[in-house]
């Protein structure tokens, strides 16, 4: 780096923090630089630690937050100019000054009562001239630049996340990882069921191998249909605490009762297939003519990928299958049997707002069950606007921001089967080419809490 001059004080910029304007002291009597930092916050694996903070750029303007994340590249004891001894974690950054960029390592610390919220020490100033009696011999920056933040885009952080899972190994779990540190972020996977809670309505927790678990920006729930209840308890546990939840407690569980989510789509005015719902065996005969008589489908209220859906070809095998249920006690729906479907669906899969990618679903020979779990193929398909925007509704009215809605094209037009508030990535990633992990993390990304959080006054 060529030399150039600076006064004691001068503006510069952490562009990776999202810092775009700070007012710093030039200190050649430190060695390390400092910056201010509050509720620090250590997280990430022994491996690749990483910590998350906040600042207050603006001595003046206390309401003014940001948050930060970066990986720690050390830890060190660091005596003050009062001679307070302290640990601090050190990270390191790029910092532009007078249009030149470096990189330089950073302890942080809290200074909230200093008036610099930025030190600069003599290892960051290799080959630059320091005149102490001159400030601002650099190009001046302002605090205006924070006002941008206000209508911008939030600036791309590294985030701290979760995965709800009990399968830490499966296809789709292991993608969404791959994506998401790729995008820099830390996530960490946890079993849904090893989580205990810790109901207080002054500071709600979850806990994990006898510990609380730390913030996490957002948590990605993969509740299976075995673990329903209690992952949706897990899932509003993080609600309470503040964390985004990529879908909430409430609209899995609405996807998950079967009987529910048809009640939801018929309210909204949604097309599917024509449905029935009984408790009584008196009621078996007049159940199977709501349907339109047989061959009907027989579905239990928690199946999934599948299982514990029937065909039943003839009256006679209806009104055997809706028994057996209800010797089982187990509640099921009727639905009629759209033939014309030819044991087809379309997999619409919803990421946000958009269909992002789409498959044709066939059964295998000598089964209705398009499903892949169950023995189907799949072909990459091309969908009609009204069957984007059935999608699309479907998943809006059960609240999901992730979902796989089933269409079948019937003659009288596309109805919704079913809509899955934890839809596998693998059969549709490998079909489409898509990388739909990815869009997850860039939903996640634009909708998590911004850097930015004025305070209303």
């Amino acid at each position: 780096m060529d030399e150039f001059i600076v006064g004691w004080e001068e503006w510069l910029a952490l562009p990776s923090l999202g810092l775009p304007a700070l007012k710093a002291k030039i200190d050649t009597g430190a060695k390390t630089s400092a910056l201010h930092a509050f509720t620090i916050q250590p997280f990430g694996s022994v491996a690749k630690p990483r910590v998350r903070f906040g600042i207050h750029p603006i001595p003046s303007r206390p309401d003014i937050e940001i948050y930060c994340s970066a990986e720690v590249v050390d830890k060190r004891e660091v005596t003050s100019s009062n001679g307070h001894i302290e640990m601090r974690h050190v990270i390191k950054v790029p910092v532009t000054l007078a249009g030149r960029t470096w990189d330089i390592e950073v302890t942080l610390t809290n200074r909230e009562s200093m008036a610099y919220r930025m030190l600069l020490g003599r290892s960051a100033l290799e080959g630059i001239g320091v005149h102490p009696d001159t400030s601002f011999l650099q190009p001046k920056l302002n605090y205006d630049l924070y006002n941008k933040l206000k209508t911008n885009k939030p600036i791309k952080r590294p985030l701290h996340l979760a995965i709800l899972t009990r399968e830490p190994n499966n296809y789709s779990t292991k993608r969404i990882v791959e994506a998401a540190e790729a995008h820099g972020h830390e996530i960490e996977v946890i079993d849904t069921k090893r989580c205990y809670l810790h109901i207080s309505s002054h500071k709600p927790e979850v806990h994990y191998d006898g510990v609380a678990l730390p913030y996490y920006d957002a948590v990605i729930p993969r509740i299976g249909a075995s673990v329903t209840f209690y992952g949706m308890a897990v899932v509003r546990q993080f609600q309470a605490m503040g964390t985004y939840c990529l879908n909430s407690a409430d609209s899995i569980g609405l996807s998950r009762d079967k009987l529910a989510a048809h009640q939801i789509l018929a309210l909204h005015r949604i097309p599917m297939p024509t449905t029935a719902f009984a408790n009584s065996p008196k009621d078996t005969d007049s159940l199977l003519k709501l349907v339109g008589g047989a061959p009907i489908i027989l579905k239990l209220l928690q199946s999934t990928q599948g299982r514990g859906v029937v065909l039943a070809e003839t009256k006679k095998a209806g009104e055997a299958v809706i028994s057996a249920f209800q010797g089982l006690d187990a509640n099921f729906i009727a639905q009629e049997f759209v033939k014309e479907a030819s044991g087809t669906d379309l997999r619409c899969f919803v990421v946000g707002r958009k269909v992002i990618a789409a498959m044709l679903r066939t059964s295998d020979e000598g089964d209705f069950r398009s499903n892949l779990h169950a023995g189907g193929r799949a072909i990459k398909a091309t969908i009609t606007p009204e069957e984007k925007a059935i999608a699309l509704h479907a998943a809006r009215v059960l609240d999901l921001k992730v979902a796989g809605v089933d269409i079948i094209r019937a003659k009288s037009g596309p109805k919704v089967l079913e809509v899955n508030s934890s839809p596998g990535l693998e059969g549709i990633e490998k079909v489409t080419k898509k990388n739909i992990a990815e869009q997850i993390i860039q939903h996640i990304e634009r909708n998590v809490q911004p850097l930015f959080k004025p305070v209303r006054k």
